[in-house]
């Protein structure tokens, strides 16, 4: 993970193909069976790293399917107050958000109302608001209107 989060602290500091090339490295070197929560944050990180929509939909697909192999226990033993549930919201409204951005409002429409399905065991914190805002606010109709978490 310490790896992992150096690299996406490269891509927030101005170096974003700099992150991408490290964190698909370590993606190659983790491997389709490696760790479920290093899968998930990889992927969930290399998505917003992508030059195409296409490409950053795979990597969010990607990261929806690592979560389903993740365990409150593993994600406690990287922080105790982490719940897996707590991440559903955030990957579905990535989801929602690329097929928005690819003129897919059905689709959009469907992860959408996943993501509000999930709100109930995120945080009460700033991260937490932020994602409910998030999913308050989106518009599944406007392909301009950008808002990854």
């Amino acid at each position: 993970m310490t790896r992992i989060i150096e690299a996406v602290q490269l891509g927030h500091t101005g170096a974003p193909a700099q992150a991408r090339e490290l964190l698909t490295a370590l993606w190659d070197e983790i491997g389709p069976a490696g760790d479920a929560l290093h899968r998930c944050t990889l992927a969930h990180h290399l998505a917003d790293l992508q030059d195409t929509l296409d490409a950053e939909l795979r990597w969010d697909e990607r990261a929806l399917a690592a979560v389903s192999a993740l365990t409150d226990e593993r994600v406690k033993r990287h922080l105790p107050s982490l719940q897996v549930q707590a991440f559903l919201p955030s990957l579905y409204l990535n989801l929602a958000d690329c097929h928005r951005r690819l003129g897919n409002p059905g689709p959009a429409r469907e992860y959408l109302a996943r993501a509000r399905e999930h709100l109930a065991p995120l945080p009460d914190d700033p991260y937490g608001e932020s994602i409910r805002a998030a999913v308050r606010d989106f518009v599944a109709d406007d392909p301009t209107d950008r808002r990854r978490r």
